[in-house]
């Protein structure tokens, strides 16, 4: 009986120990108190602070806490209570008690502020998706959307961002992307007009996307190159845009732009965003290889991206010896991957390449060879295959891809002795190049520097405001005092 006892007066002080522990609504609160503050103040910053809070707390939200937070928040029975009660699944009544026990009072808001309203969209938006929900997910992010196109706050703007985000990811999961493109181009328009450059950042990237994902280059070009240009404001976004720019260079055949793009998204992307990361080297080791360049081994051995570059490293490999025949058989073996990624029509590009290489390092190893032996060493497939090396050899000749000449009449290629390459102007490009990148990146270092407002300017008491007031006073006479002299 003392045992029992004594095993009753020992759980209480449990039982309080989990209760003092904080609850998702708890944090909840503490976001909308943030958002309530930075709305009031004007301060986007702790708007920006609250939804990376709400990424923090994105894998614990239940349908529970959130309808508490609606009722915390939101005026019960107002249209937008009931509208985003409607998206929230019905709970077992073990959960809503425990849910309003820790909510405390309610919050006494007869009005609330649309920053509020709309981080109560975007958080049961996220709980959709999350669960997968998306037919829910479309109905809410629409009714998003058409809330937002009624309000025009700079406070607003961030949480408005990450709305139009997963406004479209609700239609691309669902493969409906084709039927929000006029709703984006609308949203896009409205945002130009009020100077939310956040929301066009994020507006162009997903029409940007839109386009590219149905292959339309043109139209995307076309958007790119007449949207309004101003400082990136997101590090993400900006990243997304150099991805979608180096897609829309390399379709054109603009490899050298592509290549800066893609590597400068790759560099820029956080290391969190692994697939984003895989996806921009995955796009550049084919650009690199389009240009005539070999990808250096590191590229492929980078930590978590060695499973996913496995079959670029061998198309790489395929393409550094020239071997024709293996270049095939590495694109029939991974055929799948590259449909996926997109790079099909890159791939078939590399075909001329890999022809190239295996005639450069023909002209490097042989001072004079037939056509017949270049036809069987490419092993070329065609009809006539002597023709088709002979064409091919003239053409890399006219291009500068080989030093040497063709003798027709005899029917074999003469190779000129390699000169020295220090001898060119090739390092000075290539030390030049370096350069600019390390001050490119310098200067981008000092703008993304970041300073509190009004923090060079000390708070004055009362007699050092009087002192300075009356020393501009003594100034403006004294300025004026001068005019009047000159006349």
């Amino acid at each position: 009986m003392t045992q029992d006892v004594e095993m009753k007066e020992q759980t209480p002080p449990s039982n309080s120990l989990s209760s003092t522990t904080p609850s998702v609504l708890h944090h909840l609160k503490e976001i909308a108190s943030l958002i309530e503050t930075g709305a009031y103040a004007r301060e986007v910053r702790r708007i920006s602070r609250a939804f990376r809070l709400t990424m923090v707390l994105r894998k614990k939200l239940k349908a529970s806490s959130l309808s508490a937070f609606l009722n915390y928040v939101l005026v019960p029975g107002s249209e937008v209570h009931s509208r985003l009660s409607s998206f929230l699944p019905k709970e077992d009544d073990h959960d809503m008690e425990v849910d309003t026990a820790t909510s405390g009072p309610q919050m006494p808001v007869k009005h609330p502020l649309p920053e509020l309203e709309i981080y109560c969209y975007l958080l049961v938006l996220i709980f959709l998706i999350d669960q997968k929900k998306y037919s829910e997910a479309k109905a809410c992010s629409s009714a998003s959307v058409a809330r937002l196109k009624t309000v025009n706050r700079r406070t607003v703007d961030v949480l408005a961002s990450r709305l139009y985000y997963y406004y479209s990811l609700c239609y691309e999961l669902t493969g409906d992307l084709s039927e929000i493109r006029g709703n984006l181009l609308a949203l896009h328009r409205i945002a130009t007009l009020r100077h939310d450059e956040l929301g066009q950042e994020t507006l162009l990237n997903l029409l940007l996307r839109n386009y590219l994902h149905y292959n339309l280059y043109d139209q995307a070009e076309k958007l790119r190159s007449k949207a309004p240009r101003f400082e990136a404001h997101s590090n993400q976004q900006f990243c997304r845009y150099l991805f979608y720019l180096g897609k829309i260079r390399t379709i054109q055949l603009e490899y050298t732009d592509a290549k800066e793009s893609l590597l400068q998204a790759a560099r820029k992307a956080p290391q969190a965003a692994l697939g984003f990361r895989v996806q921009c080297n995955k796009w550049a080791i084919i650009v690199r290889l389009l240009l005539g360049e070999i990808p250096e081994r590191t590229v492929f051995m980078q930590k978590g991206m060695e499973k996913a570059f496995r079959p670029y490293f061998e198309l790489t490999n395929a393409v550094r010896i020239g071997d024709l025949e293996l270049f095939k058989n590495v694109a029939e073996k991974f055929s799948s991957t590259f449909s996926s990624d997109r790079t099909n029509n890159l791939i078939v590009r590399l075909r001329h390449n890999v022809i190239r290489t295996g005639l450069r390092n023909i002209s490097i190893s042989y001072s004079r060879i037939s056509l017949v032996d270049v036809a069987k060493k490419l092993r070329l497939d065609s009809p006539n295959p002597v023709a088709d090396a002979e064409s091919i050899v003239s053409k890399a000749i006219r291009d500068g891809a080989i030093d040497a000449t063709l003798d027709h009449a005899n029917g074999w290629i003469v190779s000129k002795e390699t000169g020295d390459i220090y001898s060119t102007n090739e390092p000075q490009i290539a030390f030049n190049s370096r350069i600019a990148f390390c001050l490119n990146m310098h200067n981008e270092a000092v703008r993304a520097l970041r300073f509190p407002p009004n923090s060079h300017k000390e708070k004055e008491s009362a007699e050092k405001r009087r002192e300075r007031q009356q020393q501009e006073q003594e100034l403006a006479k004294h300025i004026a005092e001068e005019d009047d002299d000159d006349f």
